[in-house]
């Protein structure tokens, strides 16, 4: 394997009135790639304005340059550990974007089949992804190794059976390491928060240690490292530091042991800045964690996903209706929860802005920024400070490049958006709209 490679509380508190703030937004001074050009809001050198003419909405804008640059500080950052890079592509997995990332060198963090398939599509060889996932099946695992998968990240003992055996069968050596529940509350929402004894991810130290032992000399089985994740969306160092700590004592318990492992996974789960949080600097995050693998002498693999792709990304959208209900403002929009679930599913707080600036200063109100779908969640904002806006503006919903087209579904009979790579002054579409009748097919 070559070296390169998910804000909310838990549980989560109610919303702080700070979240709706009192003036309007404007994230194109922490997103260095999405900038205004005079009255035009860009990505990169076009303006969004004519992306949303040329492709129509709701549609995803993804900038090249953002995810390369992001890609390129992990690289910098972790410069004193040998240190492989794993992009968790669940957070986007489109084919274009894992081509690019695997072009700057990046491995892959898989948790499915379907991710396996699509890395295989992508032409990126099995032997750059690990393969994470409380659920393995019998089929995934299987072709796994057929495909010569690095690393399975083990997280139950009745998948490590089924690993031996399926290895055995296919007279295979099953590289495997284990995912360790390091038991540490990372401070981010319930539903991105995987590192506690109460959440179904990974295995207690307990129990992984005398599987480790067990297993030492499994003739179908090589155990390749040790294995954590915390969580998402993680805003302090402090967490991420203890779990790092607990898992470099793990690793020295097994060598003592005899248990030679190559690699310490730290998993991801660094946060972004997506309103007003203030996310560690990367530098920071790797001096804290490298201080603690260096005296192991292996490699460090990390497994970020939305401090890559988060920020390169914005959803654009467009007002279809505004009305007023006894001094309350709606904007409708032609987005909904089946393009972008976040805001439904974790109270996520996403600004939304126009992507034209007029002439004239518009005033400020305060409205709810909602969609179509049939369903009262089905709301982007609340009470969210926007410049008045009118039928037809392009909307700009920012930091979508994760956890946004991959949450996506056709909820309401709604067919999916597009999704636009930017680089330079160039676009491409890198996924078609869907169209009523693909919606339909397979039924």
């Amino acid at each position: 394997m070559t070296a390169s490679r998910k804000n909310a509380n838990s549980p989560m508190p109610a919303p702080k009135k700070s979240t709706s703030p009192t003036h309007p937004i404007d994230p194109s001074k922490f997103t260095p790639h999405f900038v205004w050009r005079k009255s035009s809001l860009c990505a990169e050198q076009i303006a969004l304005s004519q992306i949303a003419a040329r492709y129509g909405t709701p549609t995803y804008v993804y900038s090249r340059a953002a995810i390369e640059n992001a890609y390129n500080q992990y690289k910098t950052a972790f410069r004193t550990v040998p240190t492989t890079v794993c992009y968790a592509m669940k957070a986007n997995s489109n084919l274009s974007i894992l081509g690019l990332l695997a072009k700057l060198g990046s491995n892959f963090d898989i948790v499915s089949g379907g991710e396996l398939y699509r890395l295989k599509r992508a032409g990126i060889p099995a032997s750059c992804a690990v393969f994470s996932g409380v659920g393995k099946t019998r089929e995934e695992i299987r072709d796994a190794l057929r495909e010569g998968i690095h690393c399975f990240n083990v997280e139950s003992e009745s998948e490590l059976d089924l690993l031996i055996e399926e290895a055995t069968r296919a007279r295979k050596k099953a590289p495997a390491a284990i995912r360790v529940n390091p038991d540490v509350e990372p401070g981010t929402h319930r539903h991105i928060s995987t590192g506690h004894h109460q959440h179904k991810f990974g295995i207690d130290w307990p129990n992984a240690r005398r599987l480790y032992l067990a297993h030492r000399n499994t003739r179908s089985l090589e155990w390749k490292g040790i294995s954590a994740h915390i969580g998402s969306q993680i805003l302090n160092v402090a967490p991420l530091r203890k779990s790092a700590s607990r898992m470099a004592a793990h690793f020295t318990d097994l060598q003592k042991n005899g248990i030679v492992l190559e690699h310490l996974d730290l998993g991801g789960g660094l946060g972004i800045r997506y309103t007003e949080e203030v996310p560690p600097q990367l530098d920071h995050y790797a001096r804290a964690i490298e201080a603690i693998a260096k005296p192991l002498n292996c490699r460090l693999m990390l497994e970020p996903g939305r401090s890559i792709v988060g920020l390169a990304g914005v959803l654009l959208m467009r007002v279809l209706h505004k009305k007023s209900t006894r001094g309350k403002n709606f904007i409708v929009v032609d987005a909904a929860m089946n393009d972008f679930l976040r805001p439904a599913l974790y109270n996520g707080i996403h600004p939304i802005t126009p992507v034209t600036r007029r002439v004239s200063q518009e005033k400020i109100i305060r409205a709810d920024i909602v969609g179509p779908v049939c369903e009262s969640g089905d709301s982007f904002l609340k009470d969210w400070p926007i410049e008045e806006v009118q039928q037809g503006d392009v909307l700009a919903l920012w930091g979508a490049g994760a956890y946004g087209f991959a949450e996506s579904s056709n909820y309401n009979s709604r067919p999916r958006p597009a999704e636009i790579l930017v680089s330079g002054k160039k676009s491409k579409i890198i996924r078609k709209r869907e169209t009523r009748a693909e919606m339909l097919r397979g039924e």
